[in-house]
């Protein structure tokens, strides 16, 4: 029987998660958190990891806290207290570039967008147990043009896409790469023309 701490903010989800895999009856829930705070009390208890690590990467805010936080800054404190992490799998809503290349950042092995059913949770959960890496067939390609869009650009151009993905400015690119606004606005039309895409919005998706 495998074992599974299942980090998640939505009650009904969180709930419902964890009562399908005992229900299986080759999982067995290890615990159920709400937030960080609920997560590495849990954690705090544990004499060893469980088997997969399942994890939101949006929490919303908890017990009066008015910031959501990321469900993939559990990982590191989890490294940090134990030497190791157990594989982590993503569950989330989120089936864009940005999200799923800052959980593969995090070291995740699986992740899985939340319009697929348990079942094909599970089938990511087992294929991550037996080493692979299974990223969600929504995201995949996302993640793959993205990195052939990367061999396009010059360093300086991955610098501006970089910053441009975390929702920073022209003006505040500039300053964070010491170079002026109007070097950011031709940098950026070269990466429009590099990359055939015409709108800013589209461009911080890739």
């Amino acid at each position: 029987m495998n074992s599974i701490v299942i980090l998640e903010d939505h009650p009904v989800m969180r709930k419902g998660l964890a009562a399908w895999f005992a229900g299986t009856g080759h999982w067995q829930v290890l615990g159920i958190a709400a937030d960080l705070a609920e997560a590495r009390d849990l954690f705090s208890e544990m004499a060893a990891l469980p088997d997969i690590l399942l994890l939101d990467i949006q929490l919303s805010p908890h017990d009066g806290k008015t910031e959501d936080a990321m469900g993939l800054d559990l990982i590191p404190w989890v490294r940090e207290r134990f030497g190791k992490t157990p594989p982590v799998v993503v569950y989330t809503q989120f089936d864009d570039y940005a999200h799923a290349n800052a959980a593969l950042g995090f070291g995740v092995r699986g992740y899985v967008c939340k319009y697929r059913n348990e079942e094909e949770l599970e089938a990511v959960l087992h294929a991550v147990l037996q080493g692979k890496v299974s990223i969600d067939k929504a995201v995949e390609p996302k993640l793959k043009n993205a990195a052939e869009t990367q061999k396009l650009l010059t360093h300086r151009e991955a610098e501006i896409l970089r910053h441009l993905r975390d929702g920073q400015s022209n003006k505040r690119i500039a300053s964070a790469l010491g170079i002026s606004p109007r070097t950011v606005e031709n940098l950026l039309s070269r990466i429009y023309y590099k990359t055939g895409i015409a709108s800013r919005s589209d461009l911080q998706k890739i």
